[in-house]
This record gives C-alpha cells, structure tokens and sequence, in this order.
C-alpha cells in the first residue's frame, strides 16, 4: 500500500512538472517579454548587492574585498557622528515630505481627469502634452529654470523689472529651493504619473456607471463612490513604493540645482556620497551611505505596509 502511495505521489510529480513545462513553451512569448526585465534586475539590481560587503571594510581596489581590511560598522559610526549628518536628514525628508504632499496626489487628479473626457481625439492630445516634459533630461529642465527665473536673464526677472518691481533671487534664495524642486518635479513627472492611474481606471466595470446613473448619481458622486474606490489599491502601491524612497531624492536634479548659496537646503544623502565617495575616493563610505538609505527605506516601507493592512488594505506582500 505504502509501495502504491509512493508511486502515486512520484507520478504526480512528474505530471506536474510536465504541466509546467508544457505551460512554458505554451507562453513561451509571454516569458520572452519578461525576460528582458529579468536580466536586468539580475545583473543591475541583485548581482552588484554582494558588494555591499564593502561598507564593512576599508576598501582598497589594488587589494580587492578579499584582502581589504574589515573595520565593521567605522564608517556608519562616522556618518552618525558627522556634524552634516541632521541636516542631510532634515534637507532628504522635507523634500520627499514635499513631494508626498504635493505632487502625489497631482497624478491621480489628472487621471480622473482624463478619464472624464470622452471626445478621444481630444483627450489623445491633452495626453500627449502631459507626458511630453517627462521626455526631457534634468539638464533641459534645469536649463529652462535658469531661462525663466535667473536674476540675469530670467523673463520672470525681467518682467517684475519692466513694471517696476524688485527683481527676486529665486535661485540664490534657499527658502524657494524646495519649492523649486517640487515644482520641477511636478511639471515634469505628473503627465507620466498617470499612466498606470489610468490603467487602473481601464478596469472600472462600465456596469457599476450604469448602476449609479440610474440610482440619480452625478458625476461626482460617481468618481467619490466608484472611481476612487476601484483606483485605491494602486495608489496605497505606489504610495508604499514611494515610501521607500524616502530616503533618496533625484541626484541629478539637486546636483544641478545647487550652488554655494543652498547648500544648507541642497545637501542630501546623494550628493553626500558623491562628493564623499566619488569624488574623495571613499569607496566604502560611499556604500556605507548608501545601505544606511537602504535601511531608512526598508523600515518605512515595513512599517507602512503593516500599517495599511490594519487599515483593511491588502500591501505590497
């Protein structure tokens, strides 16, 4: 009996692994479009990590990790102890606090938005203007800060001079820094922001409209009661996602941003490591900046997610 059993069990087995393969090479075109994405998490995201060794280390490239010296948590007790430390911390957390308050919710205003056009020639094209800024590199869109509002040749400038108003020192000014980068921010990625809103908002069963309509619903009750509910999901997603960036903001953004005048708003755990770890030639403080952000995350997101599954949501896992 227990001979039978065995066979049984063994014969399932393999009638499973034959489903899965046979499924495999039925969807063998579905695995060829993920597998680009594959590769590149594996060899840009997961195969660098083992590096991460090097933050624990006083890291010589002649030596190698093998024969670098192992010095624990020095470098993290450092970054702890730099006077820089709070201030690089309070600069990271308002400008994501910033973009939380400000420019998250821009996306989802927009998509509601154009899901509420229906003539599709017009809608295609207010699209199109939306997602074109997110086309544009940092270097563009910082360009056209300075031609905008620069002291010199800023037309902001120059049209306050031409009614006889103070010009203004937008860029030297770190009490509009943040407001700058938020704006940019906002400008060039709220268009684009909106593309899986509106793929969330592809999914709304037509019916449920129908159904409010002739309850006498009007149109924004139908978006309070409807719309919202069924796009609630993505958003605590991408809510949860964000959160763990809270702890990096765009490099190259701030990096062109900043001058001599900002620097006690401009200075991030970005530009940190940069200027520590690229430029100084400090490798391992570099790293060890980076996994310390890695952690900040890490516990946001944790903590977030813990949180809206008691909310009665269901999280990222």
């Amino acid at each position: 009996m227990a001979k039978a059993l065995e066979l049984t069990a063994a014969q399932r087995r393999i009638k499973q692994k034959s489903s899965l393969g046979q499924r495999i090479i039925d969807d063998r075109f579905i695995y060829l479009l993920l597998l680009p994405g594959f590769v590149f998490f594996i060899v840009f995201k997961y195969t660098p990590m083992w590096m991460l060794i090097i933050a624990f280390q006083d890291y010589n490239p002649w030596l190698g990790i093998a024969g670098s010296e192992w010095v624990g948590l020095k470098h993290f007790k450092f970054l702890l102890n730099d006077p820089m430390f709070y201030l690089m911390l309070r600069n990271t957390f308002a400008i994501n606090l910033m973009s939380l308050i400000f420019y998250f919710p821009i996306p989802i205003i927009l998509a509601l938005l154009l899901n509420e056009i229906k003539h599709a020639a017009f809608k295609k094209i207010a699209q199109t203007i939306f997602y074109f800024p997110h086309f544009l590199s940092w270097v563009i869109v910082v360009s056209l800060t300075f031609f905008m509002l620069s002291i010199d040749v800023g037309l902001v400038n120059k049209f306050l001079s031409f009614l006889g108003l103070p010009t203004v020192l937008f860029l030297s000014n770190p009490k509009y820094f943040w407001i700058l980068l938020t704006g940019q921010q906002i400008w060039r990625e709220a268009g684009w922001g909106t593309i899986v809103f509106l793929a969330a908002l592809a999914g709304v069963d037509v019916e449920q409209y129908e159904a409010a309509i002739i309850d006498g619903a009007n149109r924004m009750q139908r978006i309070w009661y409807i719309t919202i509910p069924a796009i609630m999901p993505t958003v605590i997603v991408l809510l949860l996602l964000q959160l763990g960036n809270i702890a990096t903001v765009g490099f190259e953004q701030i990096l062109l941003m900043s001058n001599p005048m900002v620097n006690n708003v401009s200075e991030v755990f970005d530009t940190y490591a940069y200027r520590v770890g690229i430029l100084q030639s400090s490798t391992s403080f570099g790293t060890a900046v980076n996994v310390f952000k890695g952690i900040v995350g890490f516990v946001f997101v944790w903590f977030s997610n813990f949180s809206v599954k008691k909310l009665g949501y269901e999280g990222i896992y």
